[in-house]
């Protein structure tokens, strides 16, 4: 008899972390390794939200707290979804769990029989279709293109949708294509819902601020408040404000699916750090100048990586709305032979004599549901991301 779990067999390894880990361990050997597989701002932690941390801890208010967050937090994550997009929820409809992944997991666990499905537009970041079958459902993979900017139609979503369907799973802005849905595009899929009421809609809205030229965000509850009853609304601090170690994400609902949540948590993790939650609520309800500043970076920064590649002979790279990746197109390079003598037959293969060759880890498309493709986080210091898309230069331009 195994020891392991049957569901093991169902889920593979995060390649992000995998990519990130390869990388360290080469550098930690002595590579010269840029690194340009992990998805975190190379910011550093606002001084106000820090010094938040250390007054709670001072404070002493390092005890248990609230499975599901502190009143203090639910408060601002309540007022940031009423003041930013329009969304009224009580505090008993607001969820905090420890990171964005383990809210979205929870809902899963929390809604998930044996055979629902959850619709995943592809590319998807990749725990998506994992933690689905760890709950028990099955991701249905519903395949984009780069030619409708990596976005579900509401013609596939109306295709997708069949009696066993449960969620509609919706990142935008995308990782790991930084697509992002305007208001009309988004009014088309909601449309295409408000048919199908069996079905709700889950977003992973934790790329919100992270978005340029001139985009707006709007998010499907906002869109159309005909599915308020029927979203989870995710969000959290990761990105925007610079705390990924920090683990705190959130999201509005329905105040029975809220509770489910809850009771989930209250069996596994309990409540998350209660240093991290007071952070949290600094970091809501305290100055967000620091946002546009980092944004004007990060465009500088897309526009440079995406000028670059597209000078890579075999690359062809799209310039997306919003977060701090791109999701270029490595096919012009497929059938060619490496400097190793290898020939490439998979955006994997390209992915890994690149990194062998030039010493660049980025992560292959196939992880996120759609290639040959690769995905580039330029949420890295700008000299780095130059010197990186030159050895991908000088990669591409060495292939036979």
């Amino acid at each position: 008899m195994a020891f392991l779990a049957d569901s093991l067999a169902r889920i593979k390894p995060s390649a992000t972390i995998a990519v990130a880990d390869k990388a360290r361990a080469l550098k930690a050997a002595g590579r010269d390794v840029i690194g340009l597989g992990s998805g975190e701002p190379d910011f550093d932690t606002p001084d106000n939200i820090k010094d938040a941390a250390i007054k709670a801890i001072r404070d002493g208010k390092t005890k248990y707290t609230n499975v599901d967050g502190i009143p203090e937090l639910k408060a601002a994550v309540a007022r940031k979804f009423e003041v930013e997009n329009g969304l009224t929820y009580k505090p008993s409809q607001i969820s905090v769990g420890t990171g964005g992944k383990q809210v979205l997991y929870n809902a899963f666990m929390a809604t998930l029989n044996p055979g629902d499905e959850v619709i995943i537009p592809a590319p998807y970041w990749v725990s998506y279709p994992e933690m689905v079958l760890l709950a028990g459902g099955t991701p249905v993979e519903v395949p984009t293109t780069q030619a409708s900017g990596f976005k579900l139609t509401a013609e596939t979503l109306e295709r997708a949708i069949g009696p066993k369907t449960k969620w509609l799973l919706l990142n935008s802005p995308s990782n790991p294509s930084g697509a992002a849905y305007t208001r009309a595009e988004l009014k088309a899929l909601t449309d295409v819902l408000l048919r199908h009421p069996h079905v709700w809609v889950m977003t992973d809205d934790m790329y919100e601020h992270l978005v340029y030229d001139d985009f707006v965000f709007t998010t499907p509850a906002q869109v159309e408040p005909g599915l308020f009853d029927r979203t989870l609304t995710v969000n959290g601090v990761s990105k925007a404000y610079c705390m990924t170690g920090w683990r705190i994400g959130f999201a509005g609902g329905p105040e029975p699916l809220i509770q489910a949540m809850a009771t989930i948590q209250s069996q596994s993790t309990s409540n998350p750090s209660s240093i991290a939650q007071w952070a949290s609520v600094e970091a809501l309800n305290g100055p967000k100048d620091f946002i546009p500043a980092h944004n004007k970076v990060f465009k500088e920064r897309r526009d440079l990586v995406v000028s670059m590649l597209n000078q890579a002979s075999g690359i062809d790279c799209p310039v997306p709305e919003g977060a701090f990746y791109v999701f270029p197109s490595c096919a012009g390079t497929i059938g060619k032979v490496a400097p190793s003598g290898k020939r490439i037959e998979t955006d994997q293969d390209f992915v890994t004599e690149l990194l062998e060759a030039e010493g660049v880890a980025v992560v292959q498309g196939s992880a996120f549901g759609h290639g040959p493709n690769f995905r580039i986080s330029y949420a890295t210091a700008t000299s780095a991301l130059q010197a990186a898309c030159e050895r991908i230069q000088r990669f591409c331009g060495n292939l036979k």
